[in-house]
Parts: structure tokens; C-alpha cells; sequence
């Protein structure tokens, strides 16, 4: 199955050295049945851009706990693509979260199918989303909106081979 995981460019970087994504669990997103079900009128593509736009707006707060937490990290939210068994992820049952699974184990880089990561020219608009999602959270609607813009910007895919290039 199909997983994209939330990440940061440093996070990435941690990866590509330690050989994997980890430490589990791993919480990613996918084409459930939950999300088959609620979106019932989307074709697979579909379904699999919604699942990668979940995992983008869990990249973002990525982001904003890494700068909270002194990390430099580039205004770039990151998602990985992983190719795992059925069997290696559970799948929740909160509707507010359709797309989310689990996994029980950290996946090797060698089940990365593909990276997703914003172009240098989304950096202002993920900064401004990043410092708005306090407010955001707190129901401010300007900052919802602020939030919310990030995702008009569409990740550009790289190959696996093209990741030492992204994080050099």
C-alpha cells in the first residue's frame, strides 16, 4: 500500500543517514477504506492526493514544532512516498482523520517510492502559515485562511536518486 509520510528537510536528512524513516510507530496517510468510502465519487488519483494533502498539512506543523524546538528548518514541508505491506499499518477509525494509518515499524529507505516537497518559491507563504497556526488553531478565521494557502501551492516529486541533490 500507499503511504505518505509527513516529514522536514532535516528529518529527511536523519533518514537518508540512518538508512530508514523512523522511529516507529510512524503515523502516515493512505487511501483507506474510510477515505474510499467518504470520498465515494474520486477515482484512486484522487483519493491519493487527498491522502498526500493530509500528510502535507502534518508536514507544516512538522515544521512549526521543529522551529519551536530550535531546529532550522527550511520552509519546505516534505512528504514522503512508501511503498509497505497491508499488514504493516493499522487504520483508525476517527472520522476527522478518514486518510490516517499507523505504522508499527520504521520503513528502510529502500521502500521510498518517491519525495514530494515544496519549490523555494512556496517559502513566504509556508512561513506565514507556519506563524499563523497558533492562531489558527484557535479558531481565527484570517489565520485559517493564512493556514489554508500553504496548500495552494502543489509539491513538486523527486525521485528517490534525487534526494542527496534536495538535502545538498
Amino acid at each position: 500500500m500507499r503511504v505518505y509520510l509527513p516529514s522536514t528537510l532535516p528529518a529527511l536528512a536523519r533518514a537518508a543517514a540512518e538508512g530508514e524513516l523512523g522511529p516507529a510507530p510512524l503515523t502516515g496517510y493512505a487511501v483507506t477504506p474510510a477515505l474510499t468510502e467518504w470520498y465515494a465519487s474520486g477515482d484512486t488519483e484522487e483519493l491519493e492526493y487527498v491522502a498526500l494533502t493530509e500528510a502535507a498539512r502534518a508536514s507544516l506543523r512538522m515544521l512549526a514544532a521543529d522551529r519551536a524546538d530550535g531546529v532550522a528548518a527550511a520552509p519546505r514541508r516534505v512528504v514522503v512516498a512508501v511503498e509497505v505491506p497491508d499488514g504493516a499499518l493499522s487504520m483508525g477509525t476517527d472520522l476527522e482523520e478518514r486518510a490516517r494509518v499507523r505504522l508499527a515499524e520504521s520503513v528502510p529507505m529502500a521502500k521510498v517510492a518517491a519525495v514530494h516537497i515544496d519549490d523555494d518559491g512556496a517559502a513566504g507563504d509556508i512561513e506565514a502559515a507556519i506563524a499563523a497556526l497558533p492562531a489558527s488553531d484557535g479558531g481565527d478565521d484570517d489565520a485559517r485562511f493564512t493556514v489554508d494557502g500553504a496548500e495552494a501551492h502543489e509539491l513538486m516529486w523527486y525521485a528517490t536518486q534525487e534526494i542527496p541533490d534536495l538535502l545538498g
